[in-house]
């Protein structure tokens, strides 16, 4: 077999470094499949990211609270790590800017992380939580 299973805590790890953009998989109202990349960050056992209220995304996730998630490394010999989960959201303002710049200073630096949480942290803007459900950890595909 030229791939191998990850541990629990190999998965984890790989979802918190190198930080990677994971792609969200959610489904439209009429039924048809939504993809989208999000940057997101992991907390007690939960995958955490930011969108608009507005958006596909935002409004899927109110309306089934499922999604999937797939982070990979594109570099051989590849891996990846695809989740299935059930999806909570707040709108508190606080909780939205903490997060946005948490999330935002993990993909751009620590140097820019306020920007990003004021960018990000505003009304109108949605804190997701994952609880992985289903979690399919892939590692080394290609050896």
């Amino acid at each position: 077999m030229p791939y191998s299973p990850m541990t629990e805590p190999e998965w984890w790890a790989f979802l918190r470094a190198p930080v990677r953009p994971g792609l969200l998989a959610t489904t439209r109202k009429d039924g048809r499949p939504h993809v989208a990349p999000i940057w997101y960050d992991v907390d007690d056992g939960t995958i955490v990211f930011n969108t608009g209220a507005s958006t596909v995304k935002g409004h899927a996730i109110r309306r089934t609270g499922r999604v999937a998630i797939c982070v990979q490394d594109d570099r051989p010999p590849f891996s990846y790590v695809t989740i299935e989960g059930d999806a909570t959201w707040t709108d508190d303002l606080a909780q939205v800017r903490l997060w946005a710049a948490r999330i935002g200073g993990r993909y751009m630096g620590a140097a820019r992380a306020e920007e990003y949480g004021a960018r990000n942290g505003v009304p109108g803007e949605l804190l997701v939580r994952v609880t992985p459900t289903r979690v399919v950890p892939t590692a080394d595909v290609a050896d």
